[in-house]
Order: structure tokens, then sequence, then C-alpha cells
């Protein structure tokens, strides 16, 4: 497994913690207004970061270093994403997974041998083949059935979690919101994150005005009843 990007060390990737992120490559989504298009398209152009050097910074710095979020690209589409996370456990620190839920089965393995403590998966659209489709680019009717047994892989989990969703306007309505909330209904945390059009994988994305911060919070508190906590992040 290459690793491509590190952050150091954030406050913004795990609320109430210090971590580091990597950022694994590739993905098996489209989705237009994604903003590590080369991650994606190109990752051989980026220099690959040995896990070493990972390591001795972590040894070094860990206590401050509460943990490591793991984001992409989609992470669980490596079979070898289990030693990974198992290396950096041994290390006693916290480890945090971002995905997409297409990788149900790599879901399951991770939590039952204890090599998470928090997940945070993406739900891109509404729960309906034609919604997926064009959040993300990708015409695989399947995808949507494994997205669903991952929603409740996580709620079963025991562990903590949130669910998000970027909110773009020419891909999400507020009705839109509203029936993924609905489904979710009961969930731990749903936050709903303001498209940034910058940087887009389609470069038409770049051109998209992102609803104001206003209309987001106004989603939020409307959807709010449905699970425990929601919650908006970006401007």
């Amino acid at each position: 497994m290459e690793i491509k990007g590190f952050i150091p060390n954030s406050l913004l990737d795990w609320e109430g913690y210090i971590v580091s992120t990597i950022y694994l490559p590739y993905c098996n989504f489209r989705c237009p207004y994604c903003q590590n298009p080369s991650l994606v398209f190109s990752p051989k152009s980026l220099s690959t970061i040995p896990f070493e050097e990972l390591q001795n910074y972590w040894k070094k710095n860990k206590k401050w270093i509460d943990g490591v979020c793991i984001t992409g690209g989609e992470p669980c589409l490596y079979r070898k994403l289990p030693g990974l996370l198992r290396e950096i456990k041994d290390l006693g620190l916290k480890v945090k997974l971002d995905t997409n839920g297409t990788f149900p089965r790599r879901l399951e393995e991770v939590i039952q041998e204890k090599l998470v403590d928090y997940i945070a998966m993406d739900i891109k659209a509404p729960l309906d083949v034609a919604s997926y489709q064009k959040s993300t680019g990708i015409r695989r009717e399947f995808y949507l059935g494994r997205i669903v047994e991952s929603i409740q892989i996580i709620r079963n989990s025991g562990l903590d979690y949130e669910f998000r969703t970027t909110v773009v306007p020419t891909l999400h309505t507020e009705k839109d919101i509203e029936e993924i909330a609905s489904y979710i209904q009961g969930a731990r945390a749903y936050y709903l994150q303001n498209f940034v059009p910058r940087d887009t994988l389609n470069p038409a994305y770049e051109k998209i005005a992102p609803y104001p911060r206003e209309k987001i919070e106004s989603i939020c508190k409307r959807i709010a009843h449905y699970v425990v906590k929601c919650g908006v992040r970006g401007k």
C-alpha cells in the first residue's frame, strides 16, 4: 500500500482529538465535486511517503498525537488495509477510517478485529440508483446494496461513527437531504458539509456557487430531529 499524502497534525479531522491524517490513492467513485482528483486519476504523479517515516514521527510525538485518520481515495479498496491499521494500533494510537461504504466485508473485518475506533461514512445522495449514479459518476447499480449494508454494519458496530453528505446545489435539494436523514433516523451523528468549488474532479463544478452557510444551517435545523446529533461543516 502506498501513502500519497500526510498531514502531521490536525484538529479538524476528528473532533476532540489531535490526529495525523494519511491519504491512500485511488477510488471507485468519480464524484464530480471531489477535491482530490490527483489521488483518483494520477496518484503515480504524487510522491510516496515511506510508512517507516510516519512510524518514526508517531513514536517521537505519541505523547500528544491521539490517533490517525485514514482517508483517500477509498481506503477500503485495499486488502492490506487491516495490516496497516494493525501497525498503527500497535503504536498505541486510535484509528479513524473514512469510507464511501462500498466495501461492507472490509468494514466488517476491521470492526471485528478491533482495528478502528471511529468510522466516518459519506452518503453521497438519497439511496436510490439514479441519485447515486448522478452524485458519484458511476453507473454500477450493485453499489447501492453495498452502501445500504455498510450503513447497517456501522450502526450496529458499537463504535463511534458519523454519516456525512457534501451538499452540492446541482446535486442535492433540501428534500434530498431530508430523505437521507430520514433513512438513517436514530443515527449518532450526521454532518452536512458545504461544497467548495475549488480543484474539483470535474472542472465545471468550480463554477457552481455553493449554498450560503445560512441555507445549510437551516437544512440542518429542519432535519435535526432525525438523528442524535446534526452539524454543519464548511463556510
